[in-house]
């Protein structure tokens, strides 16, 4: 079915506003959610609904919290976000980056005990807004041990995704967000919601076994999902670990921490116009670009398309003609409302 996101995002700000979050931070976490799914990235959507009401109910996230910090001097802050809503926390937390960037050229914020922080290309945007350039490392310090280590199958680190935001003056910002391995595990659940089965090379049953069927990775017991490129995405994820979980004061992707899952970021945000000016800057990047794009494309009619470009094109397609939902991501959404004593509109 597809949905209209004007009609999607209000029904996700009243489930979430009834589990007890504020006004405000229930309009953030429905926008962010529905952003999600406008862009493409459907495992990162509306699909989390029920999962963040059952751990609301378990005690493993909590509405309505604020950072606080730990550290903090010119450029750098360390803080913690109280298990509260990743959607929200995160925001305060780049915005403690961005005016720490305005006043020094660079801000670092580590982030530690955030709930589930959803699209990590959503924190690239919003430094780019800003007219900053940024860099994020993301990862889990307990649930969410996911990611098989090369040449192992057995689950020992964290998806780590890893966004880098660069702000464009008359265009779209250019937007990486990747993951260190081949597949995220919503998307995973994605396919198991569709009746779909995952790509070769994606995941392993708990055997160790390569499948594409999203019921063997789950198992139980679970598989593992593989690191993109092997050596290479296993040689990043841990990488992220280091820096997102060590460095942040947090951890890095530890069983022993229990079954709440534990989003912890690493945020380096910079000020271009600290260097040059903001028109010099534009102008090379604008020069750069225009010489990728000129590149004679493999097929006919093809087009050279640079990070984010795909997501701004579906942002836009599905602002006209709907969000499409399966038939099961719809149903258990409307289950988690009525359970709640949210009243959902008829499809």
């Amino acid at each position: 079915m597809n949905i209209d996101s004007t009609r999607l995002q209000p029904l996700i700000e009243s489930i979430f506003a009834a589990a007890g979050c504020e006004p405000r931070e229930a309009q953030v976490i429905a926008r962010r959610l529905v952003g999600a799914n406008l862009v493409g990235h459907d495992s990162h959507g509306v699909i989390q609904v029920p999962t963040y009401l059952k751990w609301i109910r378990e005690g493993k996230v909590r509405p309505n919290q604020r950072i606080q910090t730990v550290v903090d001097n010119e450029v750098l802050a360390i803080v913690d976000g109280q298990f509260g809503f990743g959607q929200a926390i995160g925001e305060q937390a780049m915005e403690l980056a961005i005016r720490k960037s305005r006043t020094f050229g660079i801000g670092v914020v580590g982030l530690r005990n955030s709930g589930h922080l959803g699209r990590i290309g959503d924190w690239a945007e919003l430094a780019a807004e800003a007219g900053c350039v940024s860099l994020h490392f993301v990862n889990t310090s307990g649930l969410g041990i996911l990611v098989a280590p090369h040449g192992g199958y057995d689950a020992r680190l964290s998806a780590n995704p890893i966004a880098a935001g660069v702000p464009r003056k008359n265009a779209p910002p250019i937007i990486l967000d990747i993951s260190t391995c081949v597949v995220a595990e919503g998307k995973i659940r994605v396919a198991l919601n569709k009746g779909e089965q995952v790509p070769a090379g994606c995941v392993l049953d708990a055997a160790g076994r390569p499948t594409t069927d999203p019921k063997a990775f789950y198992g139980p017991p679970r598989g593992a999902i593989l690191p993109f490129g092997g050596h290479k995405g296993y040689g990043l994820g841990i990488l992220v670990e280091a820096l997102a979980g060590a460095f942040s004061a947090a951890a890095c992707s530890n069983p022993e921490n229990g079954a709440r899952l534990a989003n912890n970021m690493l945020s380096i945000v910079f000020d271009p116009a600290r260097v040059q000016s903001t028109d010099a800057f534009h102008r090379e990047l604008d020069r750069f670009v225009e010489y990728v794009k000129s590149s004679r494309t493999v097929t006919p009619n093809g087009d050279i398309l640079l990070p984010g470009e795909v997501e701004a094109s579906n942002r836009e397609g599905k602002l006209s003609r709907g969000i499409e939902l399966d038939p099961t991501t719809w149903e258990n959404l409307g289950q988690a409302a009525r359970e709640i004593g949210v009243r959902v509109p008829v499809s």
